[in-house]
């Protein structure tokens, strides 16, 4: 069993002895309070996996226990637009990193990088379209480099390798090798909410709906993704940078339905989810 495996038992454990002490008045609260109470625990013990692409073992980023069950903040949702305008273009840098699954290159164009409009996406999968609306405003280096990777092809014919049903609710896509170890042999820097937050420390819920960058820590975004089908509560240390369209959350709803491979609440999914090809417009 490994350590992040242990951390998260001995979290469940402590959940259930603090639930089962709490008293009569403490039982009177609100029951939404109780839930949101054990939501943030659970979630915050679990985080988004993603393999660094410098390292075939899979690195995880996840947030330590801050939250007891008698201490219940409210958690906010991601407004999903900045407090601050960025400038109308910007320059953006995509260093080098790791081994380039299919021989993935970065992005020619890096400076006048437009921070206004929309790019639409499709990705037609073998499980039904979902279609996703980019945000330059939110994160225009992480738009630019999906609209390079996805002229490129580089996501035709890749399987989405992640799917979770328990604590956050992703399908999370992205990795050419289908194993969560790849990437496009570049990264780039995390855009909204993280290069506004003062306290990345305290939760936010990423809506049903958003769409967010997979990393293996600070400033290391490629090319995977993850989408969520319903409000997942996470550290905002992952790069928001668009929708998902209806059609899209259902398509999701459909592949989370069918559940996770071996009934666990964590891993490939039960039904094979392939992105056949990726397109813009």
């Amino acid at each position: 069993m490994t350590s992040n495996q242990q951390r998260g038992e001995e979290a469940l454990s402590k959940l259930e002895r603090e639930l089962k002490s709490r008293d009569r008045a403490e039982k009177s609260k609100p029951l939404k309070v109780v839930l949101a109470s054990a939501v943030a625990i659970l979630v915050i013990v679990g985080g988004i996996f993603y393999a660094a692409t410098r390292s075939s073992d899979e690195e995880v980023v996840a947030e330590d226990e801050t939250t007891s069950a008698t201490e219940t903040p409210e958690i906010e949702t991601l407004a999903m637009e900045r407090e601050t305008p960025l400038p109308e273009t910007i320059t953006c840098e995509y260093p080098a990193a790791g081994e380039a699954a299919r021989g993935a290159t970065p992005p020619e164009q890096t400076e006048d990088i437009p921070t206004t409009g929309t790019l639409n996406v499709t990705l037609a999968t073998n499980q039904g379209e979902i279609g996703m609306e980019l945000d330059r405003s939110t994160a225009p280096c992480t738009v630019n480099a999906i609209e390079h990777l996805v002229e490129t092809d580089y996501y035709d014919d890749t399987v989405c390798h992640r799917l979770t049903t328990s604590g956050i609710y992703v399908l999370q896509c992205g990795d050419p090798t289908g194993t969560g170890s790849g990437g496009p042999g570049f990264q780039f820097a995390n855009e909204y909410p993280t290069d506004e937050m003062e306290d990345t420390s305290t939760p936010v819920i990423y809506p049903r709906g958003s769409i967010a960058m997979a990393n293996a820590g600070a400033d290391t975004n490629g090319s995977q993704f993850f989408l969520n089908y319903q409000d997942s509560t996470l550290a905002p240390n992952y790069t928001y940078f668009g929708q998902i369209s209806e059609e899209g959350l259902a398509t999701l709803d459909a592949i989370a339905a069918a559940g996770v491979e071996g009934g666990a609440a964590d891993g490939a999914p039960a039904e094979e989810v392939r992105i056949e090809t990726a397109t813009i417009g």
